[in-house]
Order: structure tokens, then sequence, then C-alpha cells
């Protein structure tokens, strides 16, 4: 038995994750009143499918897991690549559906882009962490990066994209590099920017359109936003009641069980269980983060500083657009939205940010 492992494990890491997959399971079972609980049933058995996969991702030294990570990388730009190539759901060419059971290969791509970007890092650095200033070494791990983000942005999927762009930034950022980097790109993003709105495409122009004067079309585009707002509202402080919610329960919030699922919270349990859920968040990230300062080397650092990236913008996006100060993409709340891919994902994520908090010390093998 590795008892070391499990001493130097981050549980608070573990905690939080399950209370929200509980919080998560709640709603859930709520938002599918009107479905015979379908969506709530097919949660529970991607959960039963995450679990070895949480387990492995757990158990085995994430050094070994690193030495497939080329491999892994590969088969998810050949996904995302495939993918592009299937039929549209909902606009976006996101999704493979095999025997009824679809799949996000864009979910799993973002643990193997931060994988493949740990690995990468590691061959880099081999003379040190400050060889990725370097222009040609900094350019290939932006490269790596960049593959999959152009074609998760393809399908067209932004809200996905900028969660990979978030994990990139937060592992160069910790990576040893350069003030003058930052700088440089802060003022390439304040000069480009501009540019990049006048060219965005029709759908994307009017979600910010929709983000700013969601009254101009209150039926239509700015239906959701508002419905969402007025859900949240009515929740209060303790809300409305579980299972009683007007906006979640008669059809308003759309979709109530993915993009909306922080609004049914809201107006169901209130202020207090909503509150409760961002200060999970704030404690699983935090946690993640230590976990990434106090790795045994840089590769399990990136790792973890990927994933807390990842988890970060999700947080931000999902709750940040539900209550209209954020523009909405589809982005759904980790451990708490329906989805099996993203759930999949998450608890991989979780389960190689546990591996990396058990190996901050050698562990010692007790019979």
């Amino acid at each position: 038995m590795r008892k070391k492992l499990l001493k130097n494990m981050d549980w608070g890491v573990l905690v939080c994750t399950v209370l929200l997959f509980i919080v998560g399971l709640f709603a859930l079972f709520s938002t599918t009143q009107n479905t015979n609980h379908i969506e709530f049933i097919k949660q529970l058995k991607w959960f039963a499918i995450s679990i070895p996969f949480f387990v492995l991702a757990v158990i085995i030294d994430y050094d070994k897991i690193l030495k497939i990570a080329p491999a892994a990388y590969g088969i998810s730009i050949f996904l995302l690549i495939l993918v592009i190539f299937t039929k549209p759901i909902s606009g976006a060419s996101s999704w493979f559906t095999i025997g009824g059971v679809s799949f996000q290969p864009s979910e799993i791509g973002k643990i193997a882009t931060i994988l493949f970007m740990a690995y990468t890092l590691n061959l880099l650095q081999a003379k040190g962490r400050k060889e990725i200033n370097k222009i040609y070494k900094l350019g290939i791990i932006l490269a790596v990066a960049a593959l999959p983000i152009l074609l998760v942005l393809k399908e067209p999927d932004l809200g996905t994209s900028i969660a990979y762009i978030f994990a990139t930034l937060f592992i160069i950022f910790t990576s040893g590099i350069n003030k003058r980097y930052i700088f440089a790109a802060i003022i390439l993003v304040v000069i480009i920017a501009p540019v990049v709105y006048m060219h965005l495409p029709a759908h994307a122009l009017a979600r910010i359109d929709v983000f700013l004067h969601p009254e101009k079309d209150p039926r239509g585009a700015g239906y959701n936003i508002m419905q969402s707002k007025l859900a949240i509202g009515a929740g209060q402080i303790f809300g409305i009641g579980y299972l009683q919610g007007n906006q979640t329960q008669l059809g308003y919030l759309h979709p109530k069980t993915t993009d909306f699922i922080f609004s049914a919270i809201g107006e169901e349990m209130g202020f207090v269980t909503a509150a409760a859920i961002v200060i999970l968040y704030v404690v699983l990230i935090t946690r993640i983060v230590f976990v990434a300062k106090t790795a045994k080397d840089n590769v399990g650092s990136c790792i973890a500083i990927g994933i807390a990236g990842i988890l970060c913008f999700h947080m931000l996006q999902n709750i940040g657009m539900t209550i209209g100060i954020l523009p909405i993409t589809g982005v759904p709340l980790p451990f708490v939205s329906y989805g099996g891919s993203a759930l999949l994902a998450n608890f991989i994520a979780i389960g190689l940010v546990l591996n990396v908090s058990a190996r901050r010390q050698k562990a010692i093998f007790v019979e």
C-alpha cells in the first residue's frame, strides 16, 4: 500500500469535486422532471464510466502517463479534424454520435493538449526554465496549443477554444517566461482586438450585441439571458423551493441542463446555494494552483496549472453569462452541468491533479 501517496494527496480537491457533482445531480434531477429524468440517468451512467478512468489517472505515475502524451495529442488532433466533417448539431460540428451515444472530442482534447504541452516544455527546458524565452522554443509551444484551438474554432466552438487558450496562458505564464513577452502580448491583444472584432462571424457578433442590449430582442436573441436573470433573481436568498422553480419547470430556461444549470439552481435553491457553489470552485481552483506550486517537478506543475486554467475559465464564463456580465457561449459548468464527455474529461483532469499532489514527496511503500 502506498501510504505516503495517500497522505500527500490533496483531499480538499477531491472533496470539492464530489460536492459539486452532488449538487449537479440534485439540479439535474429537478431540471429533467418533464423528460423522465433521461439526462439525469445518462449523467449517472457517464459517472460510472468515468470512475475507472479517474482511478487510473490517480494511481499511474504521471511520468508514465506523459510517455503516451504525443500519441494522445495526435489522436485528439485526428478526431478534431474528423469531427468537422460530421453533421452539425445546433450549428456546430462538434459531436460524434455512435449507437445513440454522443461524444465531444474537444473535451478529451483539452487533457491531451495539456499533457503534450507539459511533455514538450519538459524537452524544451532540458537545459533550464529560461530556455522558454528563446523565440523558436516559445514558438513551438504556441504551435502545439494553436493547432487544436484553430480546429475547435473551425467547428465552430468559441467557448471551448477559449478554454484551451486559458490553459495555454496559465501554463506559459508559470513556465518561466520573461515579463517582456507578457507585456508584448498585452500590447498585441490591444492592437488586434478591434480587427478581430470586425471580422467575427455573424453569430458571434449577435451574441455580443445581445450581451450588451438583451432588451432589444426579448423574444429572440435576448430571450435566454433575460429568462436566466429572472430565474436567479426570483430565487432570492433561499430559493423558491426544490422542484418548484417557475422558469425552470415551465421550460423558460433553455438549455436548462447544460448552459443554464446555474440559473435553475439560483431559482430553486437561492443565493445561499449559488454562493456555496462559487466558493467551492474558488477553493477547488486555489487548491489546484497550490498543487502546481508544490509539485515535485515542472511537468507536474504544468499539468496542474493547465487544468486550473480550464476550470477557472469554465466557472467564470458559465456563471458570468447566466447573470449577464459576460456574453453567452455554450460553456458548461464543470461537474454540475449535464454532459458525458465533459464529465469524463473533468474527472480525468481531477485524477491527474491528485496524481501530481500525491507525488509531491517520495512515496514510502508499506507492506
